[in-house]
């Protein structure tokens, strides 16, 4: 490899070569948002699912970011109440693909791969992505941060032989709010589940939310940074088949601020570290 892993990272953290341009999937019949690469025929492309109480519009900059290494970006944003469908919110992934491989996108100049395909989703949308490709075949999955649904992610994953990634916060990959392990150790592909130092499981999400109102569910923005160019690479290494970042596909490599986690070994989930407040009323018991 010409270059480090921690270079490769390094660069992939900022913007890619490609400007960048917005349209919008409601033209096509379906609520969302696409980011292509101002030109290109070929293209790679990833249907993104977004995570609970949240929207498309939460995950601009990871869109935008994918779209500048070139890489079509789209999301449906649907399902966005307190209580979604997951089976809809797949159902509009495979919608999205569809129009991303058979609409000219742009001014015409820009087209996608109908092999080079890929489903990516934050939180619930993770296990949307999941339901979507037990229902159509993708090149990859890359599940981020992925929440339990229903139906189960895990409980379709043994039937995808297809790569995955899988990204998990270091700080809460064992909450009963992440199934990554579940869903890593049921893959029936190739997989890599790799854990973020001191990333939660929403730090990825973008601008105000309502459940950041009462302090849960801020943005992280290391988190969010990490996130995109672990993501980015994966992509362009098994989507784009750049062997340039062929590492971030690759599950014995070893790449900063994270930690490959074997699924089927033992886990013991960490105390909860005690806010001052707490840990002064522990001491006066």
């Amino acid at each position: 490899m010409s270059a480090s892993v921690k270079s490769l990272l390094s660069t992939l953290t900022s913007r890619g070569p490609h400007r960048v341009l917005r349209g919008n999937l409601a033209v096509a019949g379906q609520p969302g948002v696409v980011f292509t690469p101002e030109s290109g025929l070929n293209l790679p492309a990833v249907a993104f699912g977004h995570g609970w109480l949240t929207g498309a519009h939460h995950y601009r900059d990871l869109l935008e970011h994918l779209a500048s290494w070139g890489i079509v970006a789209a999301a449906p944003d649907t399902e966005r109440g307190p209580i979604p469908s997951h089976l809809d919110l797949a159902t509009d992934l495979l919608t999205t693909l569809d129009i991303c491989t058979g609409v000219r996108l742009g001014d015409g100049t820009i087209s996608v791969h109908p092999e080079r395909l890929a489903l990516v989703g934050h939180g619930m949308g993770a296990g949307a992505a999941v339901i979507s490709a037990s229902r159509r075949q993708v090149a990859a999955v890359a599940a981020l941060f992925p929440a339990p649904t229903a139906p189960a992610a895990e409980g379709l994953a043994s039937n995808l032989d297809i790569p995955a990634l899988i990204l998990a916060g270091a700080t809460d990959i064992t909450s009963v709010s992440s199934n990554a392990i579940p869903l890593a150790s049921s893959w029936g592909g190739g997989v890599i589940l790799r854990a973020i130092d001191e990333a939660s499981q929403n730090g990825i999400i973008e601008g105000r939310r309502l459940l950041a109102a009462v302090g849960v569910a801020k943005h992280e923005p290391k988190t969010a940074r990490r996130t995109r160019a672990l993501l980015a690479g994966y992509l362009l290494a098994t989507l784009a088949g750049d062997k340039t970042y062929r590492a971030f596909a690759d599950p014995e490599a070893t790449i900063p601020h994270t930690e490959v986690i074997d699924p089927d070994a033992p886990h013991e989930e960490k105390p909860p570290k005690l806010k001052v407040g707490q840990l002064a009323a522990l001491l006066r018991r």
